[in-house]
């Protein structure tokens, strides 16, 4: 087909306008955070919600180079918006794509100066590929058809290769394709997963690496393959499947020096995040299973240098330091879900809310992060990144309170959110002026604990954490 040119629409100033109503009204929403501080908030779907209430899901970046703009990829119930965040503090929209409306599921990613779009929906979906060279003028649409992909869950790219993971078509069902990007615009099959490897029935998501594949296969585990180009065909490197507290695996991302994988398993709600050692593929080896909060669901993972964020179901954006496999340690994180969650208790009926994914690849170092309900928000980690690789916080270190233990909000009416140094067993005990001690918990593998203080009576308290080399106190205010 030829271009279409989508331009940045007649409703472009008044948008503009609704962007910067909503990036100076977002600071009287108090957002729990630790280490990560919010630039601007940009709700830019006027669209009707998923079937399940959801407005926004899948987000990217891209940098055009051409310009030295960035730009944020938001996928919504509507379609995909591209919204320059050069200047953070004030997106703006620049284009808007259609997509099937009242939509659950829109992934994005990017090649070159392409951006493919898929959705799982119910049909009819449509395949998308938009040209962004033209921005921030405007978008050019190459491709909307159901003739190569009509339907597909994630897709991911890895060279000049496009990793498509649960195919739909009208008539079958692959669990993954891989499609050769050498004209961009025409994305060309090589090759079926069930061609090769007929025994995985499903992916869920797949990291991609110098073309081997960590495939989240859903109920059947995590598998890893290769693609070979040179004979297009796939090959099985290892497994790890049954190990302690698995579900539904979901979606994972490799550590910079490549030997250790994170993986987040979906279902059921609350299941921990898995560290795994993948130097020996044939034996792949646990390290660690940690929570960010005891009923915290974490739904994908994104490695940036030392640091490997993981965007979680009703309880935000969490920051960990893997510098250290068998010490990790919280760098940050940013509740980017105030209606429920740990911050006041109650994660509600559907767990299907808040932080979807994130983006955190932008030259500027800003991380954008789609909230399910609220929007993308464009974040600042500066602090947790640079606190944490060259000072970082673990539990071998003495050195100030500030450093050890980290409370939120103080004074608290409810739910004081408490942020350890790091994995390990603690004793927490909370003591009233006279030193009397009010309540005492021991602690395994949260990196943050949420203790509802609803009843304790208005006064001074000092929480106090004890372990391994850690001796450390705070005050805190409880005020109803």
């Amino acid at each position: 087909m030829g271009y279409i040119c989508v331009h940045s629409f007649c409703m472009k100033n008044f948008l503009l306008s609704l962007v910067l109503i909503v990036s100076l009204s977002s600071s009287a929403q108090i957002y729990q955070s630790y280490n990560i501080n919010l630039i601007s908030l940009i709700q830019p779907n006027t669209g009707a919600p998923g079937v399940d209430g959801r407005l926004y899901s899948g987000c990217w970046g891209w940098y055009q180079t051409s310009k030295n703009k960035e730009y944020g990829i938001c996928g919504t119930s509507n379609g995909t918006y591209f919204i320059d965040v050069s200047s953070p503090s004030t997106p703006s929209v620049c284009a808007f794509v259609a997509g099937k409306p009242n939509c659950t599921y829109r992934e994005v990613k990017t090649y070159q100066n392409y951006c493919y779009i898929v959705s799982d929906d119910t049909p009819t979906n449509k395949f998308t590929i938009v040209d962004m060279q033209y921005l921030p003028d405007s978008v050019h649409l190459v491709h909307y058809s159901d003739s190569i992909i009509p339907r597909a869950h994630t897709i991911w790219v890895d060279k000049n290769n496009l990793y498509v993971g649960a195919v739909t078509y009208t008539n079958g069902f692959s669990a993954m394709n891989v499609y050769s990007l050498a004209t961009p615009s025409v994305p060309l099959l090589l090759k079926k997963l069930q061609q090769d490897v007929p025994f995985i029935n499903y992916v869920h998501d797949m990291y991609v690496k110098n073309d081997t594949i960590y495939a989240s296969c859903a109920d059947q585990g995590l598998y890893v393959l290769q693609f070979l180009p040179s004979t297009n065909t796939f090959t099985q490197l290892g497994s790890y499947t049954g190990y302690q507290s698995h579900g539904y695996n979901h979606s994972s991302t490799l550590t910079k020096d490549g030997k250790h994988l994170l993986f987040c398993d979906e279902v059921p709600n609350s299941l921990p995040i898995h560290f795994v050692d993948v130097q020996n593929l044939g034996n792949i080896q646990p390290v660690k299973d940690f929570h960010p909060n005891d009923l915290t669901t974490p739904h994908n993972p994104f490695q940036k240098d030392n640091f490997i964020m993981v965007s979680c179901y009703q309880d935000g954006l969490y920051i960990y330091d893997v510098s250290q496999p068998s010490n990790i340690n919280i760098a940050g994180y940013f509740d980017t879900h105030p209606q429920g969650g740990a911050n006041i208790n109650n994660y509600g009926a559907s767990g299907y809310r808040g932080n979807w994914g994130a983006y955190p690849y932008l030259p500027s170092g800003i991380i954008l992060a789609n909230d399910m309900q609220n929007g993308m928000f464009i974040l600042d980690a500066s602090v947790a990144y640079t606190t944490n690789i060259s000072n970082p916080v673990s539990v071998s270190s003495l050195t100030e309170t500030k450093n050890q233990i980290h409370v939120f909000p103080n004074p608290v009416s409810n739910v004081l959110q408490v942020t350890l140094p790091a994995v390990g067993n603690f004793n927490l005990q909370i003591t009233d002026v006279a030193g009397k001690r009010v309540f005492e918990k021991t602690i395994g593998s949260n990196l943050v604990e949420s203790l509802s203080l609803k009843n304790f009576p208005n006064g001074v308290y000092l929480i106090s954490l004890q372990g391994e080399h850690v001796n450390t106190a705070q005050k805190i205010i409880v005020q109803h």
